[in-house]
């Protein structure tokens, strides 16, 4: 999944479609999605940073994983990885979504504040805009 920061202070969200069968219809998301046969994480993420949004040429940096258990649901554990892309506000107005119901960009406050975002993209945020004290 992508963090995409913009001008190192906004993050740039994805609103999911309100579509019945996907994780968290109508939340805010990140960025990204499933990895295929033979790719790395990080080729995955150009890939669908490309098809979702028409972003080339970004190299995204590893920040962290984090996993969950559906076994209960059969489906084992899941991890979704985040990696960081920083990007200006001119190349976001050269965006164009191609997957989603609307993109916008939030400060850390603002979309931690909301109470339509997929929780675990929140927590991968929070500990994004944290980093520097929680290294401290």
């Amino acid at each position: 999944m992508g963090i995409i920061v913009v001008d190192g202070e906004r993050f740039l969200m994805q609103l999911r479609d309100q579509i019945d069968g996907i994780m968290y219809p109508g939340h805010w998301g990140l960025f990204g999605g499933a990895v295929e046969h033979g790719e790395t994480l990080e080729d995955a993420l150009v890939r669908e940073l490309n098809e979702e949004l028409g972003l080339t040429g970004v190299t995204p940096s590893f920040f962290t994983s984090l996993s969950y258990d559906l076994t209960f649901a059969g489906k084992g554990c899941i991890t979704r990885s985040y990696h960081a892309i920083h990007i200006s506000g001119a190349t976001v107005s050269r965006l164009r979504l191609g997957e989603g119901a609307a993109m916008a960009e939030f400060t850390p406050a603002a979309i931690l504040g909301e109470s339509k975002v997929m929780p675990f993209d929140a927590y991968a945020l929070w500990l994004y805009a944290n980093r520097d004290r929680l290294a401290g």
